[in-house]
């Protein structure tokens, strides 16, 4: 251990995780726990997540092999392992343990291969049971709970970064015929360990609002319900209990920016199935943060509010917490496109130039990368995440965009030149799938 490594880690080794952190500004009503509940150190947290974050996943799109490279150094020890199935294409899903207490609690990653945060932030917990395992934390969680995980799930989808395995199934959408290998694996392990508790961690899309105001979405959660009437027994409530919990601890980080995920029954997903088959089961959404392009602030995210709830539930700390904080969250609310190209005007080559604006969708939209088409024509008063001003200039389909007759429509790639003369005889700048990486003098970029 380095001399800087193990001043942090000495800064952190007597820590508390119930000590009180003064949140920033006052709490909404809503958002009020109840007196006698504990506070969450997430400063603390967040500084051991410092010590303990594993190095070499830096960027979000990786492969399983890459993945397992970066976590294999902090398996064995305080942190067994199994091998407990595999994917469709042979890749290997395993199931690492930590801790012997009498409460279960089961955390699976990435059955969506390209939602990959949660997976990142499985390493760095990994990496502090293996590597810290008598810290104070550590042992309480080791004696109060048996912390069983699940990371990347979804090898074969991960080695694409996309959301289905590669029988093109949604693998949260087979609980119920278990056709995927990968859904079998899981089912097996849920009915091998018959969990107390279960985290679904997932990732969603970054334009997502909280409800109706401007404010993007950076975590979800949901309590899911485990029946179409949405009852809410021992169990959910215990589960809302810990999403109230995770609240609390994710404020300080991403306050105003955590809402509440559609709790509408659905009977083939595996998080509503886990409720029904007896867990308390939290359903974690990692959305989108500023500047965050490869959610290394959600992946310290994660990383606080997963500790702070295993933490609370092998001390039982979690039922002094008010379901009301959770059942007071706003819902996801709308979904705002990427960009939108204001003020230009449409050049289809045999076409009369119209004036048009253009709405765009990324492909990778934290990257802003592979822009399609999502509408075009007068879009003012319309919201993007971003508006590019292009007054006074004129639109030049390029590439792929045409659709074989020389017409344009919805779905195509954003490929344009853009020209001060229809012709393309003064060209200002390209917008291929992209936004150029500066914009002349002139044109806006907001």
């Amino acid at each position: 251990m380095s001399d800087r490594t193990r001043a942090s880690w000495d800064a952190v080794v007597g820590v508390c995780v119930l000590v009180v952190v003064a949140a920033c500004g006052p709490t909404p009503p809503a958002q009020r726990i109840m007196p006698e509940a504990p506070r969450i150190a997430t400063a603390e947290l967040m500084a051991l997540h410092d010590v303990v974050r594993a190095p070499g996943l830096e960027d979000r799109r990786f492969t399983h092999a890459r993945y397992w490279e970066s976590v294999d150094p902090y398996l064995g020890g305080s942190v067994s392992w199994e091998v407990a199935g595999y994917s469709a294409e042979g890749r290997e899903i395993r199931h690492l343990t930590f801790g012997s207490g009498p409460v279960t609690v089961l955390l699976w990653s990435q059955m969506h291969g390209n939602e990959s945060t949660a997976s990142m932030s499985l390493a760095d917990l990994v990496r502090f049971f293996h590597e810290h395992p008598d810290h104070p934390l550590a042992r309480r969680i080791a004696s109060g709970a048996t912390v069983h995980m699940i990371p990347m799930l979804n090898p074969d989808g991960a080695e694409r970064f996309r959301r289905r395995n590669a029988q093109g199934i949604d693998v949260n959408r087979d609980a119920r015929r278990l056709q995927t290998p990968e859904g079998r694996v899981l089912k097996s392990v849920r009915d091998r360990l018959e969990p107390d508790f279960g985290f679904n961690l997932h990732d969603q899309g970054a334009a997502v609002r909280v409800g109706r105001s401007d404010r993007g979405v950076a975590i979800a959660l949901l309590a899911p319900a485990f029946n179409a009437a949405r009852d809410v027994d021992a169990k959910r409530r215990r589960a809302m209990q810990v999403a109230s919990l995770l609240v609390e601890a994710m404020d300080p980080l991403v306050g105003g920016h955590i809402a509440k995920y559609d709790d509408t029954f659905n009977p083939r997903a595996f998080g509503d199935l886990m409720g029904a088959w007896g867990a308390s089961t939290i359903l974690i959404e990692s959305g989108g943060w500023d500047d965050d392009p490869q959610k290394q602030y959600l992946r310290r995210t994660n990383f606080v509010g997963i500790v702070a709830a295993l933490d609370a539930i092998a001390t039982g700390d979690f039922a002094a917490f008010d379901p009301a904080v959770y059942e007071g969250l706003e819902y996801n609310g709308r979904r705002v496109p990427d960009l939108l190209i204001s003020g230009g005007t449409l050049a289809v080559p045999g076409i009369a130039p119209l004036r048009a604006d253009v709405l765009v969708d990324y492909d990778r939209p934290l990257l802003k990368e592979g822009g399609r088409i999502i509408d075009i024509g007068d879009m003012d008063g319309s919201e993007a995440q971003d508006t590019l001003r292009v007054d006074g200039l004129f639109l030049i389909p390029t590439g792929d965009i045409l659709d074989g007759r020389g017409g344009i429509d919805t779905g195509a790639p954003a490929s344009f030149t853009v020209s001060e003369d229809p012709a393309g005889r003064k060209i200002r700048f390209r917008f291929r799938e992209k936004p150029p990486r500066s914009t002349p003098e002139g044109v806006p970029f907001q």
